[in-house]
């Protein structure tokens, strides 16, 4: 069985339509696992993250562990983790974030200490690193029609939250391969200019992009109601993320799936 943790999210629930009925879902609430197993045919059971003995593991039983971020994530994903271990899965495929450690920032660094944790436990394990995804770019445009950061003129790989569901569903289909992580992005790397002309076309509206500097754009999320400290980091997190580190594109969604990922302008339509 292949048990799905995050099943109602953007990646969970594309790869449990991928997967059918060969996916066991983990829901929090018995309806969303009801509205999951009557549109995409998938088996579901109610459990936690955060209570890892909710989670239905068994030997050879393959895991797809994946979920939003709170406060205790990285506890509640290595708790996990040991479990799966001391069930003896076959395998657990995990998402993270390209390039990040334990010392990232917010959330990266998260992503960091889970993917450390997998690394040492002793089960096979895949790791999905993608860059960020296009699913969230509309969102980030506000009331007045900008996209404001501290991203510079760096360009970024923004990938399809499906293209992720998609090879995950691959690794977890196919025979378990010796542990990996897999950088995935789209096919282009376009600046935050080029993605506001971008969406400007797909919307029907104008859409610029407006770059702050660090400090700048830390008060204007600040003025936006964050936290200052967190505020900071994530006008940080953003240079970090422009200064070109996440400007390359790999071929790895395509050496997969023997397909290339989609690109912006087919995501949005």
């Amino acid at each position: 069985m292949i048990v799905v943790t995050g099943a109602t999210g953007t990646i969970g629930r594309a790869l449990v339509a991928e997967l059918g009925g060969a996916a066991r879902a983990v829901v929090r609430r018995a309806e969303q696992g009801e509205e999951l197993a009557d549109k995409l045919g998938c088996d579901y059971v109610v459990g936690d993250l955060e209570r890892p003995e909710s989670i239905p593991l068994e030997p050879g039983d393959r895991l797809f562990l994946n979920s939003s971020q709170w406060p205790g994530f990285a506890r509640a994903h290595k708790a996990v983790i040991d479990r799966a271990a001391a069930a003896d899965v076959a395998q657990v495929v995990t998402v993270s974030v390209l390039g990040v450690t334990s010392g990232s920032l917010l959330g990266f660094g998260m992503h960091g200490q889970v993917d450390e944790h997998l690394r040492a436990s002793g089960v096979p394990w895949a790791i999905l690193a993608p860059v960020g995804f296009m699913q969230n770019l509309a969102g980030d445009v506000d009331e007045e029609g900008r996209i404001v950061g501290a991203y510079g003129r760096g360009g970024v790989g923004y990938i399809d939250a499906r293209d992720i569901a998609a090879v995950a569903a691959a690794l977890l289909t196919r025979p378990v391969g010796p542990g990996a992580t897999y950088d995935l992005t789209g096919p282009a790397a376009p600046t935050h200019d080029e993605i506001a002309a971008e969406l400007t076309r797909a919307l029907g509206r104008a859409v610029r992009y407006v770059d702050l500097t660090v400090q700048e754009a830390a008060v204007h999320l600040e003025q936006r109601g964050m936290p200052a400290p967190a505020a900071r980091d994530l006008a940080e997190l953003m240079a970090q993320i422009g200064d070109g580190r996440w400007a390359g594109t790999t071929t790895t969604v395509a050496d997969i799936l023997g397909r290339k990922p989609r690109s912006l302008r087919e995501f949005l339509g």
